[in-house]
């Protein structure tokens, strides 16, 4: 299977998961498709791990063309929806393993804050790891990763697009 074809595969699988469905105090109402969570304008739960590398450089990365939000933008955290039975660190654990290949590095949660923009409403848990290890990039999610100053990123954003969800994860845990 070619690349497109798998990032086709791989958008279509994601489409049909089950993504926890909350209100707006983050109380779980159900379950519904990612999909039809954005198209209905409803609010769903996700999590960002901001990645550091022991001399705290941050691993910013850049989203494959084929992602429905934020095609080709920078983020500074791995990260996505939570599925219907998972918790948000269960759900943590899972992104960071799959988006970046880090698994079991340990994560610490700082806060949760609600995100409104008309295609994007999110309950967010950010997190946060420290590992040197060699990053794997999943190819149908990233197309490249490096490593920078967190404050760097904030500073780069205002000239290149980079996904607003997260750069208000990473504002809020270097606030702290």
């Amino acid at each position: 299977m070619g690349q497109s074809a798998r990032e086709a595969a791989h958008r279509a699988a994601s489409d049909a998961e089950q993504i926890a469905w909350v209100d707006a105090d983050d109380r779980l109402l159900g379950s519904l498709p990612r999909r039809e969570l954005r198209e209905r304008g409803l609010i769903g739960r996700g999590t960002f791990i901001l990645l550091f590398n022991s001399a705290g450089e941050l691993c910013v990365h850049r989203r494959t063309l084929s992602k429905a939000l934020y095609p080709g933008y920078w983020d500074v955290a791995a990260g996505g929806m939570v599925l219907a039975e998972e918790s948000y660190a269960e759900s943590a654990a899972r992104e960071l393993a799959e988006e970046l290949g880090i698994a079991g590095a340990e994560l610490r949660e700082h806060e949760r804050f609600f995100f409104d923009q008309a295609d994007n409403r999110l309950w967010c848990a950010v997190f946060s790891a420290v590992s040197d290890a060699p990053l794997v990039l999943q190819p149908e999610e990233v197309l490249e990763a490096h490593f920078m100053a967190p404050r760097q990123a904030l500073t780069e954003a205002l000239e290149k697009p980079y996904c607003p969800d997260s750069l208000e994860a990473l504002r809020r845990y270097l606030a702290t």
